[in-house]
Order: C-alpha cells, then sequence, then structure tokens
C-alpha cells in the first residue's frame, strides 16, 4: 500500500494562491520565515516534464509568490530551486519549486547560495 501524494490531497486552507496550473503553499518545513512551494495540479515527478504552458503557468505564480513575501516579509534576497529526482535530494515525487526568501544575516556568509548542496565543492572563490 503506497502513501498517498501530500501535494496531490493539498488540503484547500493550505493553498495561499493558485491558477489553472498550479497551487502556492507555504512549506510545512521552512527554512526561512515565508519559505513557499510553487506546485503544479498535475502529479509528475520532473521539472522537465512539464508543457511549455505548464512551465509558463508555474513561473507566473513564482511571480505572484514573491511579490506577496515582498510585501509579507520584506526580503533582502531569494533561493529559487527545484529537487528533481532523488540523486537531488527530492523527498515528495511531485515535482514544486522552493521560493526560499533570504534575510541580511541569515547566514554568516551566503556567499555561493545553491552551490552549497555539495559543501565540499561550494567554494570556488580564495
Amino acid at each position: 500500500m503506497s502513501t498517498p501524494c501530500p501535494f496531490c490531497t493539498l488540503p484547500p486552507e493550505r493553498i495561499v494562491a493558485a491558477n489553472a496550473v498550479g497551487w502556492v503553499v507555504r512549506d510545512a518545513y521552512p527554512v526561512s520565515p515565508g519559505h513557499t512551494l510553487i506546485i503544479p495540479r498535475r502529479h509528475m515527478g520532473s521539472f522537465f516534464e512539464l508543457s511549455a504552458d505548464e512551465r509558463l503557468g508555474l513561473l507566473a505564480l513564482l511571480d505572484e509568490a514573491r511579490t506577496a513575501l515582498q510585501t509579507s516579509h520584506a526580503p533582502q534576497g531569494y533561493n529559487i530551486g527545484v529537487n528533481d529526482g532523488p540523486a537531488a535530494g527530492q523527498t515528495v515525487p511531485h515535482l514544486h519549486m522552493h521560493l526560499i526568501p533570504r534575510y541580511a544575516g541569515d547566514q554568516a556568509d551566503p556567499r555561493g547560495g545553491v552551490r552549497w548542496v555539495l559543501p565540499d565543492r561550494a567554494q570556488y572563490w580564495p
């Protein structure tokens, strides 16, 4: 017996924005205040399975989520990421994009950003 997909069974109260292609929700385990997920309605595992229209729809939701976060949280930056496949750290097999607000001082040295997913190779500066 398999576990139902948590993104295919989202309770309506979790959804903060939506369009014909997908939903915006706050991450249940946020790494920073305002950590947000953009999720396609269609169940698929990989970003590369999206149609061109689905990509455009999700990017529109990404813009909408960013605008809302600018108002509600006023971050100084963002990390945007997709864990695509188990080797990349994907644990929920339903595509989702992370919009992670970043704040001055939330890390002592934020240089390198998403490069730190492979810490031994992240620092490329002297």
